[in-house]
């Protein structure tokens, strides 16, 4: 049995997104402390919708899939309606149970926009 399934692979690998521009209105960093996960973030907000997510991860996997996922899918989306991404396939995969020991590696990128956006 494979140690990651190709689904996560691609899902990290689809990172358009990866690479941050320094131009962003809003930015932040954090650390998952339980695995030492880190990812920096930067977003552009105008009239209070997401216009573009940028990042840089030094993570596992789970994590890379979790930010390439979100920053793929936030554009245009209302600051208010965040948390609504979890409700897309890519992330109901990564939240399953199968891979419930790796919650907080899936959770940190969108935990660090929410920290953005307060910022």
């Amino acid at each position: 049995k494979k140690m990651i399934e190709n689904k996560i692979i691609e899902m990290a690998n689809n990172a358009k997104f990866n690479g941050l521009k320094k131009d962003s209105t809003h930015s932040t960093s954090l650390k998952n402390k339980k695995c030492g996960d880190k990812i920096k973030v930067e977003i552009k907000i105008k009239n209070r919708k997401i216009k573009e997510m940028r990042y840089e991860t030094e993570s596992c996997i789970f994590c890379e899939a979790s930010a390439s996922l979100l920053s793929n899918n936030v554009k245009n989306k209302k600051i208010s309606d965040i948390d609504k991404i979890k409700k897309i396939d890519g992330f109901k995969y990564l939240l399953s149970k199968k891979f419930i020991s790796r919650k907080d590696c899936v959770m940190l990128p969108l935990e660090a926009i929410k920290k953005a956006i307060k910022t």
